[in-house]
């Protein structure tokens, strides 16, 4: 899989992709995340890719010259299957969103900054628009980075263990169970009996059942 980013903070995403699973999956040439400074498609020899908002009202909005002009290089070289706005007003990212994202082979994301891209942009060319949650960040760096890590670690092979994914919170709709590990007693606590007594399908039925326990609890909303 191939991931572009567009931005005008590429210094914000240097760490998270240096790191731990999505260095490796790099590093093993199963994805490639490459990250395009908006600013050298700017206007003018002075980096400007916005400015003012018709209308009035406080805050910068990213222009469509030099979004435009990143896009199309983008796509002269290669087929996107979507090309994803970070915006706090998309559509909630989700694990069905992930997992769908993740069976692609070409990405494009463009990160919001100041006040957002020029609604001209998102009408022409995105495809796809995903909030990270319920809240606004200063652009839409972290939120893409977010989004590169969900999606990366569930490419075949980046995982030690694939089956790992298809047990984690969301991946059936219910939150994850409870996990220990050694040892079995610790400050006075066991580790539930079942998860040493070597029955595997007694395990998976107590798994199963926290699980449910665990989302009605915390997110209701899921079994809704």
């Amino acid at each position: 899989m191939r991931i572009d980013i567009i931005t005008v903070m590429p210094e914000l995403l240097e760490s998270p992709f240096k790191h731990s699973m999505m260095k490796r999956a790099q590093e093993k040439g199963l994805l490639e995340i490459h990250v395009h400074q908006l600013r050298q498609f700017a206007i003018n020899k002075y980096g400007q890719v916005d400015d003012t908002q018709f209308g009035g009202g406080a805050g910068m909005v990213m222009m469509c010259e030099p979004l435009e002009k990143a896009i199309e290089s983008l796509k002269a070289e290669r087929t996107y299957d979507q090309i994803i706005y970070l915006t706090p007003d998309g559509k909630t990212l989700n694990q069905q969103t992930c997992n769908r994202l993740s069976l692609f082979e070409n990405l494009m994301m463009i990160c919001g900054h100041y006040k957002g891209i020029d609604q001209r942009i998102r009408d022409v060319y995105v495809t796809e628009e995903i909030s990270i949650g319920d809240y606004v960040m200063s652009g839409g760096e972290l939120g893409a980075a977010v989004l590169v890590d969900c999606i990366g670690r569930l490419i075949p092979g980046v995982l030690n263990d694939e089956t790992s994914a298809l047990t984690d919170s969301h991946q059936d709709g219910l939150l994850a169970p409870p996990v220990y590990t050694r040892p079995a007693e610790w400050r006075g606590i066991k580790v539930p009996d079942v998860l040493l007594s070597g029955h595997f399908k007694n395990i998976e039925e107590w798994r199963q059942e926290e699980a449910l326990k665990r989302t009605e609890e915390r997110r209701p909303d899921l079994l809704r």
